[in-house]
């Protein structure tokens, strides 16, 4: 019991670790290159909900709060990714409604039990189609761009270690799965990218 208290502790403690540098590398590319290239910014919205859905149901359901306290953190920066998409993409006039949406949709969400508990079962699907667009992205423009590899190497990480500790307390069928299945995306999506990594060009 001692050995799993301890593996449990360090799962969740890595795991708000790696969530709290996790879009960093991101951001970092996108800042050195002034560009969002190979980044889609549908990808990042539908990410972003999927998180705010999941933090939302489970601080609703009281959930220990070392089993999501990286929500919050990862939301944080994906909206200021989302800004930087924006800004690059010359698309900030729809930073207010996209705020508007989301305030919107996190007071809606609670308002009754069956709204959160069927916006839960959605996420997953909303999650998936996240990388599923980016991995479409990735295909039609066959570049990687921008796109961090590091990022989505570390989302990989936090998505096994979340069905470790989700089997370890809550057992939530339905955050388990969508665990399971944003790892097996993950993992696809950091293979894309690092197939149409184009080589860096030589200085003379």
């Amino acid at each position: 019991m001692g050995s799993e208290s301890l593996l449990l502790d360090v799962a969740n403690w890595s795991t708000i670790l790696v969530c709290g540098v996790l879009k960093v590398p991101q951001g970092a590319a996108l800042l050195a290159a002034k560009s969002a290239r190979g980044v889609s910014l549908e990808s990042l919205v539908l990410e972003l909900s999927g998180f705010l859905v999941c933090l939302r149901y489970m601080s609703y359901y009281n959930y220990p709060l070392p089993t999501y306290i990286e929500y919050p953190i990862i939301i944080v920066q994906d909206v200021i990714l989302l800004l930087f998409v924006l800004h690059y993409g010359g698309k900030m006039k729809h930073a207010l409604p996209y705020t508007a949406i989301f305030v919107a949709g996190w007071y809606m969400l609670t308002l009754q039990k069956w709204i959160v508990d069927l916006a839960m079962n959605l996420s997953t699907v909303i999650s998936a189609a996240s990388k599923l667009v980016q991995l479409r992205y990735l295909w039609r423009t066959r570049d990687s761009g921008q796109v961090s590899a590091t990022t989505w190497s570390l989302a990989t990480y936090t998505c096994a270690t979340r069905i470790f500790t989700t089997v370890m307390t809550t057992k939530d069928v339905t955050v388990l799965v969508r665990f399971i299945v944003m790892m097996a995306l993950n993992i696809w999506v950091t293979a894309t990218i690092l197939h149409y990594r184009k080589p860096a060009k030589k200085s003379d």
